[in-house]
């Protein structure tokens, strides 16, 4: 047992020994030599521009930070802002309907009719028929039905336009024709 200890030990020290470090000398040899030869090549930064201050001469007009300008901004801005909040405050008071749950697009007018001397419209939403006549609401941009004729139905929609203003605009649905087999 212990011979084997020995030979094992034996072999430990010939594969040390085999690591000799004679590679290492060119190795750093090698290195200083790139070293020496590598030059970085660094672009010096331009000079940044020179910054003149220009006087204010337009003293005639008015003054940009003038607090009238500010003043007649901001109560411009809150008209605007007035205005828009009494287009859209009426509809966010009142309940929803039913067909306001369903985009626009989502439905079809299948047919009209005139009931109680009212024009009448049957509109196709999800494989389900609704009655709607004028004044009801539907769409989900608080639309709101305004004529029906045989071929169309128009309604008054409120939405919000590029700068976050709410507007008014007219959409429509047009008569589907039935495919004809």
């Amino acid at each position: 047992m212990k011979q084997i200890h020995v030979a094992l030990l034996g072999a430990v020290v010939l594969v040390l020994m085999g690591c000799d470090s004679s590679g290492e000398g060119e190795l750093r040899e090698w290195m200083a030599q790139e070293r020496a030869q590598t030059q970085p090549h660094v672009t010096p930064l331009t000079e940044p521009k020179h910054f003149e201050p220009q006087p204010y001469i337009a003293q005639s007009d008015l003054e940009p930070f003038n607090p009238q300008r500010l003043t007649q901004a901001l109560r411009r801005d809150s008209t605007q802002t007035a205005s828009n909040a009494a287009l859209i405050a009426p509809e966010l008071a009142r309940r929803k309907e039913p067909l306001e749950a369903f985009p626009l697009d989502s439905m079809a007018m299948v047919g009209s009719l005139r009931k109680a001397g009212k024009p009448t419209a049957l509109l196709k939403v999800e494989n389900l028929l609704y009655q709607v006549s004028v004044g009801d609401y539907l769409g989900q941009n608080y639309g709101r039905i305004k004529n029906i004729t045989e071929t169309a139905v128009q309604l008054r929609e409120i939405v919000q336009d590029a700068t976050g203003d709410w507007v008014e605009r007219t959409a429509s649905l047009e008569l589907q024709e039935g495919e004809k087999k």
